[in-house]
């Protein structure tokens, strides 16, 4: 790790730790001068590129518990401000989705925030990040800057004179406000206070940061339904039976964090709706809780439990999402994984993504449209064909239509095509800038709350981030099997006296681009074969078995016979210093003769079907695997080739599968080959390859080449 990665942090016992809470004064005095929300001080691990919080201020720590501790890589504003020595600043939940989806998919409410470095010119020791509500100004003030940069520098220099000294910092405990205590004070004041609120008609609540219980009326108990006892000192939703969803947790940390009045209404079984409303402050929330009438309405403005929206807010869930996303390989299992898991998780009954290519929208896939027309007709349009998809790639900014009304005012022309009746457009940003636009269609008007748009426009973030790297394995793999075909013969030769068939097939895992190889040369009055496997599924692995059949090529047309061919290809992939190793059968075919002399270098035996049915595995002498030993030798053995013989040569990836053994599947492509010899050669090869792909997939390239002896007359 380099020295900028080192954190102030001595071992313990070295030195008596530095005395003052150096930490949690910096971070309380730079919240008070510009009057943020909450804070947190991250300093570097002294082992590995790691920032740990130290402190935090103004809100519970378990609202940023995703990042506790991040990586220096991670694209979180922290690390970001840390490697590029610079303030980062997010004006808004829009911003903040736009940049820091995973962010913003957690904390989809309305708040500002700002990062510093806390770095010397020599040395980073960390960061600090401070927020404000939503209501704060989009930008920050020249003095607002300086204050912090310099509050940070100052931090920095104290850092670096305690790691001179060998101090460690003492652990300091977070700032939070005094958790509220139930009770009745001494004073004359407070006890009329407390009669004025136990007359009041509804209920009332306060609850500390951490949203426990420190004061509740008899009317809040009564409409609850929970006595004052078992209220006090518990988290709402977890003393009321009926509120433990996850859908009022979040109105709680909606409200402390945005510091908005947020309320929410909930059903107390079996009938009655009650109004919940929050009044947040720095130290804490009260509520007031009624009985709701315009329950409705209410439910409109609030998501409830069992609705799509209540499942965006669990940080779990957030996760879950986001790594399958991870999984996704190409184009096409990010379009499916958004349809079968991001779209029912969000409510939406349609889904299209849209993506931009050569200026024209290019349609990448879509569900739930019964007539596929609908979504087809933007396929090939121009991106300057005033359509929301477009407006929305074009611009990077998300479009919500709650109803068809609301489209039919921008873009009358749409409304007519399809029977949906809200949408969501929401741009795809990758590495920057938009890449396409993910259209989330419902059945019924739908009404998306700010926070809402905010996770919506989170999640489009991670897809678009997994849509970038799926277009990057598309496109490798593309290459890769280009490069794989490019290397590979297009068609075999035909050659009098034998009938040929080949085929290949990459690995079902990976990157299904490997080493095995296949060609049939022909020489004067005979031909020559080969089939061999180079270790490895990458592309160093396919540019070296181009390498190796080139050679062998080579080799044939000089007239060398087949053990020296072994030797000299043995000897050139020493002279390659290639790390790889490489299994090879070759074979010189005389049909005039009826005979074939075989020489092998670890490669699996050939099978030799007989004229009258007979298999027979040919266990040839041979040497080591071709790239090991430069002294090593490749005797050459002969065996009959008569007319009717049909010879299987084959790469490890037909009979060797993980559980299976080698002996039992060699015994069963024997058995196969009993059976099915007599089919046409190319029916036989379809037949012995797909056999392997139905029994366990193919963990490994596969490669076959049949030779069938014809007769010569």
């Amino acid at each position: 790790m380099s020295e900028g990665q080192s954190s102030a942090r001595a071992p313990a016992g070295a030195r008596a730790p530095v005395g003052r809470p150096l930490l949690s004064l910096t971070l309380a005095s730079m919240m008070d001068e510009v009057h943020a929300h909450s804070g947190a001080v991250y300093l570097l691990s002294p082992d590995r590129p790691v920032l740990e919080m130290a402190v935090m201020a103004g809100l519970p720590r378990a609202f940023a518990a995703p990042w506790e501790r991040v990586a220096l890589s991670a694209p979180i504003p922290v690390a970001d401000a840390v490697r590029d020595r610079r303030l980062v600043w997010v004006g808004g939940e829009e911003e903040m989705a736009r940049r820091y989806p995973r962010i913003a998919v957690v904390l989809p409410y309305p708040f500002a925030l700002a990062a510093l470095p806390v770095a010397t010119a020599t040395r980073a020791y960390g960061a600090v990040f401070v927020t404000w509500p939503g209501t704060r100004p989009q930008e920050l003030s020249d003095w607002e800057r300086d204050h912090m940069a310099a509050a940070c520098d100052r931090l920095a220099v104290r850092l670096e004179r305690a790691a001179e000294q060998s101090l460690p910092l003492a652990d300091e405990p977070d700032l939070l406000a005094a958790p509220l205590v139930g009770g009745t004070a001494g004073t004359l004041g407070s006890v009329e206070a407390a009669r004025m609120v136990a007359r009041l008609p509804y209920g009332l609540c306060s609850l500390d940061v951490h949203g426990r219980v420190g004061f509740a009326n008899a009317a809040a108990a009564d409409l609850l339904d929970v006595p004052v006892g078992r209220l006090l000192g518990t988290h709402l939703w977890a003393s009321v039976p009926w509120l433990n969803d996850p859908v009022y947790e979040d109105r709680y940390r909606a409200a402390l964090f945005s510091q908005h009045v947020t309320s929410f209404v909930a059903l107390r079984p079996p009938s009655d709706w009650l109004s919940f409303r929050l009044y947040p402050s720095t130290t804490g929330l009260s509520v007031r809780i009624s009985r709701a009438r315009a329950v409705t309405e209410m439910n409109r403005a609030a998501p409830q439990p069992g609705r799509a929206g209540a499942r965006l807010v669990t940080i779990s869930q957030v996760l879950d999402l986001a790594g399958a996303l991870t999984e996704a390989v190409g184009v096409q299992d990010v379009v499916q994984l958004v349809a079968d898991e991001v779209a029912p998780a969000v409510g939406s009954q349609g889904l299209v993504v849209l993506v931009s290519r050569a200026g024209r929208l290019q349609v990448l896939g879509h569900r739930g449209y019964p007539d596929p027309r609908v979504v087809e007709r933007y396929d090939g349009m121009p991106l300057s064909e005033p359509t929301p998809g477009s407006q929305v790639l074009r611009t990077g900014v998300p479009a919500f239509f709650e109803s068809r009304a609301d489209v039919e005012r921008l873009y009358p022309s749409l409304v007519s095509l399809s029977d949906f009746s809200a949408w969501a457009y929401l741009p795809l940003i990758a590495s920057g800038r938009p890449v396409g636009t993910c259209v989330l269609s419902y059945t019924s008007p739908h009404h998306f709350a700010t926070e809402e748009r905010a996770v919506l426009t989170s999640l489009a973030g991670l897809i678009a981030q997994a849509l970038e790297r799926a277009v990057l394995y598309d496109a490798k793999h593309r290459l890769a099997h280009g490069l794989q075909e490019a290397l590979l013969p297009h068609t075999l030769p035909s050659l009098a006296g034998i009938e040929a068939a080949a085929r290949y097939l990459p690995a079902t895992q990976g990157m299904e681009i490997g080493g095995d190889f296949y060609d049939l040369v022909p020489t004067q009055g005979m031909a020559a074969a080969v089939i061999g496997d180079v270790q490895g599924h990458n592309v160093t692995a396919a540019g070296l078995m181009g390498q190796v059949r080139t050679a062998v090529r080579a080799y044939t047309a000089v007239g060398q016979a087949p053990e020296d061919v072994m030797r000299s290809t043995n000897r050139l992939l020493l002279d390659l210093g290639a790390e790889l190793f490489a299994s090879c059968l070759y074979l010189r075919l005389d049909p005039a003769r009826g005979r074939a002399v075989m020489s092998r270098a670890g490669h699996p035996p050939p099978l030799l079907r007989r004229p009258d049915g007979r298999v027979r595995v040919l266990d040839l002498a041979g040497g080591p695997l071709l790239g090991i030993d430069g002294s090593a030798s490749y005797p050459s053995t002969e065996v009959d080739f008569s007319p009717g013989s049909v010879l299987v040569l084959y790469t490890d990836g037909l009979v060797e599968s993980p559980g299976t053994d080698f002996e039992v599947a060699l015994a069963d492509l024997g058995r196969r080959l009993t059976d099915l010899g007599d089919l046409p050669m190319d029916e036989l090869a379809d037949a012995l390859v797909q056999h392997g792909a139905d029994v366990g997939g193919r963990p490994d390239d596969v490669a076959v080449l049949l030779l069938r002896a014809l007769p010569t007359g």
